[in-house]
């Protein structure tokens, strides 16, 4: 989800070859990314979809908005993972926003159902982005992570694998120097709404941990500066973060004790 991110890259990417093929795939409004385990290389290539003359883009504030539309880009994400390894693939964990519905998940699953022909396992993106950006998100202290994305922006709270508190704001434009000025005030009030409604007891092991920030919008320097000011906790920039996620999802089907101990995604 990487606002103003290159047209179609490969990113070099090394994932240890455990024997399986398993396929981790962020689909995000603006860029779709795919990694296989055993792959040299991450896909990454623009959420749009040529039709006739037009340029569709068939995901919108992460969520699928065309069907027909969302089939070829996932065919496409795929096709480049094939590229590395032609066996047949065994499951595909993907990414869905945590504020998406029963149904908006029923659509991701069913696209990546119909392309990949295997188990199609969903996992919430901010628990991916934490997890990507060397979160334990098991710990008992809650951390707190919000991912940017160019469609979508969700702020979570996390403490042993579970969900304590989220609050999401779905973006009508990015630009591509990261968040226009209403969408960044917004965020910035929501980030700080949630560290407001944090238990007073857990206030103190929040602080220690601080804010990690992941997604395409992570390293815009005035979101930045306005979160510490306005949270008053430390705020870190995740690694390569607009790869978190799709880093995070190889990472749960590499370690599965977390994906089953983390709570999963809805639907």
């Amino acid at each position: 989800m990487s606002p103003g991110a290159p047209p179609g890259v490969l990113v070099r990417e090394r994932v240890v070859n455990a024997g399986r093929r398993l396929v981790a795939l962020d689909l995000g409004t603006a860029r779709t990314r795919s990694l296989a385990m055993g792959g040299n290389a991450m896909a990454d290539l623009p959420s749009v979809i040529a039709r006739g003359a037009d340029a569709v883009r068939p995901i919108r504030h992460g969520m699928v908005i065309d069907p027909g539309g969302c089939l070829r880009l996932v065919r496409l994400a795929l096709r480049d993972t094939r590229l590395y390894d032609s066996r047949p693939l065994e499951r595909v964990l993907a990414g869905v926003p945590l504020a998406a519905s029963r149904s908006d998940r029923g659509a991701v699953r069913a696209a990546v159902a119909e392309i990949a022909g295997c188990e199609v396992r969903l996992v919430d993106e901010p628990l991916a982005a934490a997890v990507g950006a060397g979160v334990d998100v098991l710990d008992t202290r809650p951390c707190l992570v919000l991912d940017v994305g160019a469609g979508i922006v969700e702020v979570v709270a996390f403490s042993q694998g579970a969900v304590v508190d989220a609050a999401a704001l779905q973006l009508s434009a990015t630009t591509g120097t990261g968040l226009a000025s209403y969408a960044l005030e917004g965020v910035v009030d929501m980030t700080a709404a949630l560290v407001r409604r944090l238990a007073a007891g857990a206030r103190p092991a929040t602080r220690a941990r601080g804010l990690v920030v992941t997604g395409g919008g992570a390293r815009q320097e005035e979101l930045l500066r306005r979160l510490r000011a306005s949270v008053r906790l430390p705020v870190g920039v995740a690694p390569q973060p607009q790869h978190a996620t799709v880093r995070g999802l190889m990472r749960l089907c590499l370690q599965p004790a977390l994906a089953v101990a983390a709570k999963p995604a809805r639907g």
